[in-house]
């Protein structure tokens, strides 16, 4: 057992170290695919379900995150990277997350996010302080264009989460912290 749960451990700390950094050779490479990312969730959000066009646009800003989360037995682990843009200036902020948690489960799912806020002042703490808390509880299975998982919560202080699967497979029931940061290497002028 204590073997597992050091390979398990070694496969979160791996992820973790690995998978928060866009894919791209340079600077401007990354970027791209991040802001290629976003387009694509908006616009596979916004067929799902269109009036959330509307509530994007009306929003102070928004954030679309790419993100993979493997949960092995006792713990998960998630790693990303996404865009927050405000609105009103459209400024860029390019960000990296990370994410920990307990709880049982099983499975590898890659899924990205729309965050929408709902303030200016909700949006700047996200930017510059980042963390989230919470429990969550899912079940999805998606490979290629066969199966979907779709899901709306509302998450504390002014933020709505969108969550669109990818791929994989999962079930789990995790109590977990997330912490999102700039990604000091992208948010330059």
């Amino acid at each position: 057992m204590l073997r597992k749960l050091t390979l398990a451990t070694f496969v979160l700390a791996t992820l973790i170290s690995v998978g928060c950094t866009a894919p791209g050779q340079t600077r401007e490479d990354r970027r791209q695919h991040i802001d290629t990312t976003e387009r694509q969730v908006l616009s596979e959000l916004y067929r799902l379900q269109p009036d959330l066009q509307g509530d994007v646009s009306r929003a102070p800003g928004y954030a679309v995150f790419s993100n993979v989360n493997v949960n092995l037995v006792l713990a998960s682990a998630s790693t990303g990277y996404g865009v927050v843009v405000n609105n009103r200036t459209r400024e860029r902020t390019y960000m990296k997350m990370g994410e920990v948690g307990v709880g049982l489960g099983f499975g590898v799912k890659d899924f990205r996010a729309l965050f929408l806020f709902d303030s200016p002042e909700v949006m700047q703490r996200f930017v510059e302080s980042g963390w989230s808390f919470g429990g969550h509880a899912d079940a999805a299975a998606k490979a290629q264009e066969k199966g979907a998982a779709v899901s709306r919560e509302v998450v504390i202080d002014g933020m709505r989460v969108y969550q669109l699967t990818e791929s994989g497979i999962a079930l789990q029931a995790t109590l977990k912290g997330t912490k999102f940061w700039k990604d000091p290497e992208l948010n330059y002028d």
